[in-house]
């Protein structure tokens, strides 16, 4: 990112600030909901979804362990639990179905023209901003359509780290309310890590000088999050969400027609 100007630097700054809050805040979109407004200051996937990757890692482990420390039997309405803030049962199990779209992915990404993995994360996001706009978010009452989200989430995770609508939406039927968060945190985090791991096996620069002011700026995002969580988790966000899956058209709408011009 040395060529970027100081302008396009701070947007980035200001985005990665984003990105840790909505992470914290709502247990997800820190990649969906930050990447196309990153691709349209820089476009090219494989400079971003590493440093998303490092981040994701660090604060969503963090976040797991200090909630597994300081409140390891979580409250409910009946009163406190025993089973700690992750539903390790679940997550091992809906991993051997999204292990193998995963690693398809992830080695899809690294094959594929910056230009075109450019067009698929904005056309995917197009796609879900749609189910933000009209309040359609993707539901799954068939164990088939679960197992055909998670597979299509893992490849999409793979690909871009934005399939989270679509695992969410198997995940919220399956998980307690009180356990989806850190649940979805500890998947992430186990996602991420086999994405780094290929990242490092074929070259792919993590950008680690850039973690010094990134990590920063994500880490004031992370915590203004974690404060508002409670509240977010609690109320009801339609019009907020509404308004994002309109930002969120028109961006990726303007990502598609900046790359198909350039082509």
């Amino acid at each position: 990112m040395a060529e970027l100007s100081e302008l396009q630097l701070a947007l980035i700054g200001l985005i990665f600030i984003w990105s840790g809050f909505v992470r914290s805040g709502l247990g997800f979109g820190g990649a969906v909901l930050s990447l196309p407004f990153l691709l349209m200051v820089h476009n090219d996937p494989l400079v971003f979804l590493p440093i998303i990757s490092i981040h994701l890692l660090v604060f969503a482990s963090l976040t797991v362990w200090q909630n597994n420390r300081n409140k390891g039997h979580p409250k409910t309405d009946d009163g406190p639990t025993t089973e700690g803030t992750v539903a390790w049962g679940y997550l091992k199990k809906s991993l051997l179905i999204m292990i193998i779209p995963k690693l398809v992915g992830v080695f899809g990404l690294i094959l594929l023209p910056n230009t075109l993995m450019s067009a698929i994360i904005f056309v995917i996001v197009a796609l879900y901003s749609l189910t933000y706009i009209f309040n359609k978010p993707f539901r799954s009452q068939n164990p088939w359509l679960d197992a055909l989200f998670l597979v299509l989430g893992a490849y999409i995770s793979g690909t871009s780290l934005i399939g989270a609508p679509l695992i969410i939406a198997v995940y919220a039927n399956h998980v307690a309310k009180h356990q989806l968060r850190d649940t979805l945190f500890a998947l992430w985090v186990i996602l991420v890590a086999i994405k780094l791991a290929a990242f490092i096996y074929v070259g792919v620069d993590l950008q680690l000088r850039h973690h010094l002011w990134l990590l920063p700026c994500a880490a004031v995002g992370h915590v203004i999050g974690l404060r508002l969580h409670d509240r977010m988790l609690n109320a009801e966000t339609p019009i907020f969400f509404r308004v994002l899956g309109s930002v969120l058209l028109l961006i990726s709408v303007m990502g598609l027609y900046q790359g198909l011009s350039a082509l």
